[in-house]
C-alpha cells in the first residue's frame, strides 16, 4: 500500500514546514464527514503517534497515515493544484467511488 505526491504538492509541504519552523511531516486521514461519507484530514505532524505508518516521498517529504485509513487511501496520489482564483491540494484517490457536489467529501 502507498501513496504518493507530485513535485508541486511536495514543495509546497516543505514550504509549509519550513515555514512553521519544522515537523516530521504531513499527516493525512480519512474521516466520517459530509454528504458521501468521508473527508480528508490534513495536518502537519511534528511527532509520529504509534499508530502512523511513515511514507517517504518526492523532495524528502514524509507522509503519516494511521493504519484505519491507508485502505481507502491506497494509490493516491496528493497534488498542488491551481483552478481559476483557487488553489490547494488534490486528491487523486482511486477509490473514490463518488464525491458531494462540493467536492469536500467521497465515499469508498
Amino acid at each position: 500500500m502507498t501513496i504518493t505526491v507530485t513535485p508541486k504538492a511536495a514543495g509546497k509541504i516543505r514550504q509549509a514546514l519550513d515555514k512553521r519552523g519544522g515537523g516530521v511531516g504531513l499527516r493525512v486521514a480519512v474521516r466520517t464527514s459530509g454528504c458521501s461519507g468521508y473527508a480528508y484530514a490534513l495536518e502537519f505532524a511534528d511527532a509520529a503517534l504509534p499508530e502512523d505508518l511513515s511514507f517517504a516521498c518526492e523532495g524528502g517529504v514524509t507522509l503519516l497515515v494511521d493504519a484505519q485509513s491507508l485502505p481507502m487511501l491506497d494509490g493516491t496520489e496528493l497534488d498542488w493544484v491551481r483552478e481559476g482564483l483557487n488553489e490547494g491540494f488534490k486528491f487523486h484517490n482511486p477509490n473514490a467511488t463518488a464525491t458531494c457536489g462540493c467536492g469536500e467529501s467521497f465515499a469508498v
